[in-house]
């Protein structure tokens, strides 16, 4: 009986071995894999940026104006072989240099220049640079040159100043040429157009693309061993000098891959000078046109046991090696991750189960709701046909079953009904309906049916958006324009002092229609994404709407600090929407959404004047540009003081009720009552006719997303 104790202490302790034997080998090619994975992927970025920047060089080489310039200024010198003077007040000179000043601003490079193949600088946009022969330019990129091909150098340090990324005017800083041949009329090289690139910015930047774990870098080097990308261990590195202790120093150029031959991270000194150090293995390895991987481990240039792989590139004369910390690659903790995955595999096992199930039961619950939809039935409301639908909800025309009344029905989105879109969807609902000014949309109901559909049901509107109305007529009259500000303002003053703040006035979201027969009524819609101003709305909310409005009429502070906003940037708004009817235009416009943020913030409005190519009333302009004011202090402070300034313009209230009356039978025939600007003129009391339901135009933001 007690052998078989021992035999399978024996048999387990022997499974152990070849566990770890298995365990400890899966380790070391996993670990290479990885590494050669991550050098691939980074060498594979490096060349396509440098077959790039070859290209560049290329397609300006080939430039018929460059070479014609460049065969002059090649003549010149050869003619002139010492005279600088003569390149520096050369015609050719000025035009390469204006040939060669687009390019500069939009590529970014720091320079674009010509040299001879003996490698004299022929043309530069500095002055320094002219006549030159003494640049440390890597033979065997000229050499490339005078056989016809484009090729890039690697980097090496600068004789001239330049402002570094700080700004600072320094010398011997690290530059790379982008080198190619600019032939003459028979195909034969006779200069070289060369592109001064940054490489800690593109060089350094590509070879981060991938690197292992929180101790991985990949790193460049040459011959003699120098670094030629910026390490990730530049702090490190002053710590134990290997670099200087000044803001300014980086490892770029002033490292050398050499073994140490003790940990410095660990405050080791080594006992040999740094010229007597050996390369690291690596390094060894690289420089004899290697290529390899060591899961092994050895000492990287701080000392520190690494696991690497490396490669040479030839074409360039450069290696590019990545590496990690082996004490990160080989953690002992093998088979507690075995038996985490295995517990982690039940457990998504577990949760597959439980998430299919959940889908069953959610899928049967949105037929429920698709069903009740289908009904059109909710409640006491009678559905009739879909008016629109967005990213969050979908809104129906309706009635109520004992009212009768032409009611807006918004259903949230049955698929999109979870517990952060509810929250929001009642957030709306509950403080719209705080909300009692005439023109700001009125909320008649709010509820949730028995399958669970949320739905509110709010007021329906007649006539159309300025949004619509700017595109469909173009800038509007200085009255209008007052008259409908005055509107939007008051239903704005009323938010405000209940402490509510809109945050996505825009003319989409401001609908004009006609209530009791008045003309050119607004109504302030979506107040979806509005903000409690004393923060009382749920942290979830407020970090899914951390930039809510429409890029067109963010104000500034909307857009750097969208947490402290309060009701000045509503105002901001108000002028963006007043510009925009008065010129037909937005404030600002762009390619792009951060663009045009980023004009907001930096840049001021162009006046109203100027926009629209015709003056504009004084006391208008002032008002609207005051309100545009980048500062929130410079505005307006309450949305009454707007409607004071307002008042005080000389062409408020010269939009009358006739002028409305008219221009609605005019253009929106469909609205009115035939006839009733010429009652209205009369001092008779028209009627409002009931159209067609049908033609309604109903505005209603259904996402934060419109």
């Amino acid at each position: 009986m007690w052998i078989w104790p021992i035999a399978g202490t024996i048999l387990l302790l022997i499974l152990g071995f070849i566990v770890r034997s298995v365990v400890e080998e899966s380790a070391r090619e996993t670990v290479a894999n990885n590494l050669q994975t991550i050098l691939d992927a980074d060498v594979a970025a490096l060349e396509i940026w440098l077959e790039r920047e070859e290209s560049l060089a290329e397609v300006m080489a080939e430039e018929p104006r460059v070479q014609k310039l460049t065969a002059e200024l090649v003549a010149l010198n050869q003619q002139k072989p010492d005279d600088r003077e003569a390149l520096l007040h050369s015609r050719a000179l000025v035009e390469l240099r204006q040939e060669f000043e687009s390019e500069l601003e939009h590529l970014n490079y720091l320079d674009i220049g010509l040299f001879s193949l003996e490698g004299r600088v022929l043309a530069s946009a500095r002055d320094e640079p002219i006549g030159r022969a003494d640049l440390p330019i890597q033979e065997s990129a000229l050499e490339a040159v005078r056989q016809g091909k484009a090729t890039v150098t690697r980097p090496f340090e600068s004789v001239f100043v330049r402002k570094d990324q700080s700004g600072e005017i320094k010398s011997g800083l690290p530059t790379m040429l982008a080198m190619a041949p600019v032939n003459n009329a028979d195909g034969k090289p006779i200069a070289a157009l060369s592109l001064l690139i940054r490489p800690e910015v593109n060089f350094t930047r590509i070879l981060s693309i991938a690197r292992a774990g929180k101790t991985g870098e990949t790193y460049a080097f040459d011959k003699a061993g120098a670094m030629l990308s910026q390490s990730r261990f530049d702090d490190d590195l002053k710590m134990i000098g290997l670099i200087p202790d000044r803001a300014d120093a980086q490892s770029i150029l002033n490292v050398q891959i050499r073994d140490p031959q003790v940990n410095m991270t660990e405050g080791k000194r080594p006992a040999l000078r740094l010229a007597d150090r050996p390369l690291t293995r690596m390094a060894a390895s690289a420089v004899q046109g290697e290529a390899g991987i060591d899961a092994n481990g050895y000492r990287d240039y701080r000392g520190v046991p690494v696991v690497g792989a490396w490669v040479w590139l030839p074409e360039y004369d450069l290696g590019v090696a990545t590496e990690m910390n082996a004490a990160e690659a080989y953690r002992p903790l093998y088979l507690l991750r075995y038996s985490f995955w295995g517990l982690f595999a039940l457990l998504v096992l577990g949760a597959i189960v439980i998430f299919v199930f959940t889908i069953i039961v959610a899928r049967k619950e949105q037929d429920t709701r698709r069903a009740v939809i289908k009904a059109k039935q909710l409640g006491q409301y009678a559905l009739e046909e879909k008016l629109g639908e967005g990213g969050m909800g979908v809104v129906y025309r309706g009635q109520h079953a004992m009212l009768r009344r032409p009611t807006a029905i918004k259903l949230l989105d049955i698929e999109k009904t979870t517990d952060e879109a509810v929250a929001r969807f009642e957030r709306e609902v509950q403080l719209t309906s705080q909300l009692n000014h005439p023109n700001t949309i009125a909320i008649y109901d709010y509820g949730r049916t028995p399958e669970g559909v949320f739905y509110y049901a709010m007021e329906l509107l007649e006539g159309i958006n300025l949004d619509d109305l700017v595109k469909r007529y173009g800038p509007q009259p200085e009255g209008r324009v007052i008259h409908l500000l005055k509107q939007i303002a008051g239903s704005l003053a009323e938010a405000h002092q209940l402490g509510v703040i809109h945050r996505d006035v825009k003319p989409a979201n401001i609908f004009l229609t006609h209530r009791g027969g008045v003309y050119d009524f607004v109504k302030l819609l979506d107040f979806g994404l509005v903000k409690a101003v004393d923060g009382r709305e749920q942290a979830s909310l407020t970090s899914t709407n951390s930039m809510a409005g429409t890029p067109m009429y963010l104000s500034p502070e909307g857009i750097n600090h969208p947490d402290v906003v309060d009701g000045r940037s509503d105002l901001y708004a108000l002028g963006a929407v007043g510009y925009y009817l008065l010129t037909g235009t937005t404030v600002f416009d762009g390619e792009s959404i951060i663009e045009i943020c980023m004009k907001h913030v930096q840049e001021q409005p162009q006046s109203l004047s100027e926009r629209l190519g015709k003056p504009v009333s004084a006391d208008l302009e002032q008002i609207v540009m005051q309100c545009l004011e980048k500062d929130p202090e410079k505005r307006p402070q309450t949305a009454h003081d707007v409607i004071l300034e307002l008042s005080k313009c000389q062409s408020d209230g010269k939009w009358s009720i006739f002028d409305a009356s008219q221009w609605w039978d005019e253009r929106m025939p469909g609205q009115t009552t035939q006839g009733q600007a010429t009652q209205i003129q009369s001092g008779v009391q028209g009627k409002t006719s009931s159209s067609s339901v049908a033609d309604a135009t109903l505005i209603v933001n259904l996402s934060q997303d419109e």
